[in-house]
């Protein structure tokens, strides 16, 4: 019985000792301290800190990775000055196609949606594809109905559109400097996930589905190596395959977290796509390499790092 209560008690030890954390992105761009001065930063800032709080406090109550990182990406995409759920960009046709993927690091499972034009929340129907389909990626009307089926109220259309976004369609199509989100997590037990959610390219055409919902190409996850959350230009990320890509310089090569992140963004960048990503390690080691001026991005671990950036090196 003391022997028992003794292993009891090591576990319970291990477990509250277990690193954890929450790595998130709004994107990555032409995000400079010219064009976000204070105050103009402070809704970003702000931002990124409500996803990293929705996520961590479930990580920290002993949650798992796969709630944290669907929870972080939800305020994202509630939050109009990010490009994903409200605030998303305008297609040629001037709609709002969004796209979203999840992946258990576990399990190997995942989840994706691409196309939807009435789904509040993008991430949260991946979600459900990911644990009530045997199906991975669903789009369009497909897709829709699936969320009417599960019991999700369809909003308009012009429910994602924000004044910001509509006024960058209508002026030649220019485009705005926002880009994808994106959450990664480790959790206590040790499992890994990622998590994307977007708007995608503004003056897109209809149809259009960038690197956020494949996976591999802008999400991936797996407890024997990371997980990760991509973005940039779409196109070439879905083409250098950029997600999978840190995992298997990682597994394959042997390689640690930030010389496989940054290796394989490189690939990209050569081929001609600007971007960026967060990755985590089932250590707790993050790295959150972009080849843009800036990232919005922001990272909370157990062990006390605690901090929001924007710009290169700030």
């Amino acid at each position: 019985m003391i022997r028992l209560a003794l292993l009891l008690l090591a576990g319970a030890l291990a477990f509250a000792q277990a690193p954890f954390g929450l790595v998130v992105h709004g994107g990555a761009g032409s995000v400079t301290a010219q064009r976000y001065p204070p105050p103009a930063d402070k809704p970003y800032r702000d931002g990124l800190e409500r996803a990293l709080a929705a996520g961590y406090a479930i990580l920290e109550k002993g949650g798992s990775a796969v709630d944290a990182v669907e929870a972080a990406v939800r305020v994202l995409e509630e939050d109009p000055h990010f490009n994903a759920g409200i605030g998303a960009t305008v297609t040629r046709a001037g709609t709002h196609e969004l796209d979203a993927a999840i992946m258990d690091g576990a399990t190997l499972k995942a989840g994706a949606v691409a196309g939807l034009q009435h789904v509040k929340s993008p991430i949260g129907l991946a979600r459900l594809v990911m644990d009530r389909t045997p199906h991975v990626l669903l789009i369009g009307e497909g897709a829709e109905a699936f969320a009417r089926s599960q019991g999700l109220e369809p909003v308009p259309n012009t429910f994602f559109r924000t004044p910001a976004q509509w006024e960058a369609y209508q002026k030649a199509h220019k485009p705005v400097t926002r880009d994808t989100v994106g959450a990664v997590a480790l959790d206590r037990k040790g499992n890994l996930a990622a998590a994307t959610s977007t708007g995608g390219m503004l003056d897109k055409l209809p149809g259009r589905v960038g690197d956020a919902p494949l996976i591999g190409a802008g999400t991936y996850a797996d407890n024997r190596t990371c997980a990760v959350s991509c973005t940039g230009w779409g196109e070439f990320f879905i083409r250098a395959a950029v997600a999978h890509d840190v995992s298997a310089r990682m597994e394959y090569k042997g390689d640690a977290l930030a010389k496989a992140a940054a290796d394989a963004l490189d690939k990209a960048t050569r081929m001609g796509g600007p971007g960026g990503l967060i990755a985590l390690d089932a250590q707790g080691h993050y790295t959150l390499p972009f080849t843009t001026p800036g990232m919005f991005r922001a990272v909370r671990l157990s062990t006390g790092v605690h901090e929001v950036k924007l710009f290169g090196g700030a």
